[in-house]
């Protein structure tokens, strides 16, 4: 059997320039890049099924295209929304006919770091703002939130598919220095913005209060001039030391179980979810979220 390792074209005539056609069918192809998706070579199935096209176009010898199809098969992992960008660097290599090996290397060369800036500009920055800011509308009531959710979320990806494929396609290896020459920095900087932005929506947001209220002797009602009781909010104090005390110290708890302790998230949604029902339960929690909370509590 042949080895992976001494695959060559046969035919090594660079092939002409792809249509924008074949381009734009690829982008949508792309979507397709996780249909498939297996533990054993990731995206493999899925990446060749999106650069099909291009390399029907590009590789008329038969042959040529199986030997293509089947280095275009090993295993490959990125994020599924930057995908286009390490397609138009391989087109262009696979146009020129470039040496197997060296369009290998470059495809897992590229791959890599775009998993972590698609991490930090989609997973921690756009979808938590995206996400608090229409979530908020629909829970008031509003339609347009979640329509706004997915027009933002997706319009923002299809143009940087587009143009990752356009401008790696022209570009060639050359898109490779330009992302790994900042890659480090822009990764960093996207993802304390991630941080900045998911810490603001928690204290925003975050809707856990404090229901108790500990008895504090009696008053002078100012409307009846009726003696009544008087408690000591809870909550109002803990506003006067910060405010959304509560949210961001549940938050800091769940990190603390998933960094340190090994959690799984759906654990921690668990243990919040018990959290909340007990603390209705009991009257310890309230807020605008639930009318459970009738009856105050007291020490």
């Amino acid at each position: 059997m042949e080895s992976n390792d001494e695959l060559v074209y046969v035919d090594k005539t660079p092939a002409a320039a792809l249509d924008k056609a074949t381009l734009n069918k690829m982008v949508w192809r792309s979507m397709n890049l996780q249909a498939s998706f297996n533990y054993e070579r990731m995206q493999a199935a899925g990446w060749l099924w999106a650069i099909l096209p291009g390399l029907e176009k590009i590789h008329t010898n038969k042959d040529d295209l199986a030997t293509s199809m089947k280095h275009n098969l090993e295993f490959f992992n990125t994020h599924p929304f930057l995908v286009t960008f390490v397609m138009g660097i391989v087109l262009s290599m696979e146009q020129n006919k470039s040496d197997i090996n060296s369009i290998r290397a470059v495809r897992v060369a590229a791959m890599g770091p775009l998993g972590g800036i698609g991490d930090a500009l989609f997973w921690f920055t756009l979808v938590p703002i995206t996400a608090g800011i229409t979530a908020n509308m629909a829970i008031a009531g509003s339609i347009v939130g979640p329509i706004l959710y997915f027009v933002i979320t997706f319009g923002v990806q299809m143009i940087l598919r587009y143009w990752l494929m356009y401008w790696s396609y022209a570009m060639g290896t050359g898109a490779i220095e330009v992302l790994t020459k900042n890659a480090r920095e822009f990764t960093h900087a996207a993802a304390m913005l991630g941080v900045f932005v998911v810490g603001a929506l928690t204290c925003n947001y975050g809707a856990t209060k404090l229901g108790m209220q500990i008895p504090n002797g009696t008053k002078i009602d100012a409307t009846t001039n009726e003696t009544v009781a008087n408690f000591i909010d809870m909550q109002a104090l803990l506003d006067g030391i910060l405010p959304a005390l509560i949210p961001l110290g549940l938050t800091l708890m769940c990190y603390v179980l998933i960094k340190k302790k090994k959690w799984s998230p759906t654990m921690c949604i668990g243990l919040l979810l018990a959290i909340g029902i007990v603390g209705c339960m009991f009257g310890i929690w309230s807020g605008d979220y639930t009318s459970l909370v009738a009856v105050p509590w007291h020490s």
